[in-house]
């Protein structure tokens, strides 16, 4: 009887698993930091991506909390915001587990949120670094060419944009994008009155961040 309940729940996680194997979602963090920013960013992305490179995510994105097992039905979680981020110890036990498993993490700083994920990042992985992803790493070319790596979006401090990574066997599972603000890019026209042409940057980028995850 234990044994047949097993497999029943097993099997349970796994259709859910596969309703939400094309769903992206945002990470509801502690800490006090803003993590619902750039509220029409995702579904914006969504939609460009469907239009263009061929996905079929939902545009609605869910909201998840680190601890939680939810984590594990989204290939895919969206982080952003401005302040400060914090991690229990339950929880960077749940999220390490869910990138070692197959997960990502995409984590855009909408500006101020670097020296406190940073720090997390490092509780979270002790045991590896946050590299740069050089201009020839296929993130910068899977579906639209980025011949200098990351695309800058928004001037804040006038440094240059930076996408770091943690690696695991070779797999990016977590990225995250310093100076740039893609988040902003990929917001509705009339939230920052930006040309065009960089919003069109922004979501090509976003497009290959989205494509490398889920084609590769």
């Amino acid at each position: 009887m234990m044994l047949k309940r097993l497999v029943l729940c097993f099997m349970g996680i796994m259709a859910m698993c596969t309703l939400h194997a094309q769903e992206l979602a945002i990470l509801k963090y502690s800490g006090g930091g803003d993590w619902y920013a750039n509220p029409t960013a995702l579904p914006n992305l969504v939609r460009f991506c469907n239009t263009h490179i061929d996905t079929k995510l939902l545009e609605k994105p869910a909201t998840v909390v680190p601890g939680s097992a939810l984590i594990f039905q989204y290939p895919f979680l969206h982080m952003t915001g401005h302040g400060n981020v914090v991690f229990s110890s339950e929880e960077q036990q749940n999220l390490r587990t869910y990138l070692l498993s197959g997960g990502f993490l995409h984590i855009d700083d909408n500006y101020g949120m670097k020296p406190y994920i940073t720090r997390e990042l490092e509780a979270l992985f002790p045991d590896k670094d946050l590299v740069e992803l050089g201009a020839d790493h296929p993130l910068f070319s899977s579906v639209y060419s980025f011949k200098d790596g990351l695309p800058k979006i928004h001037e804040h401090d006038g440094q240059r944009p930076q996408a770091m990574g943690i690696f695991h066997e070779n797999r990016l599972l977590l990225l995250l994008t310093l100076e740039a603000d893609l988040g902003d890019g990929w917001e509705d026209p009339s939230v920052h009155n930006d040309p065009p042409e960089i919003r069109q940057k922004a979501l090509e980028m976003g497009a290959n961040i989205i494509h490398h995850v889920f084609k590769n």
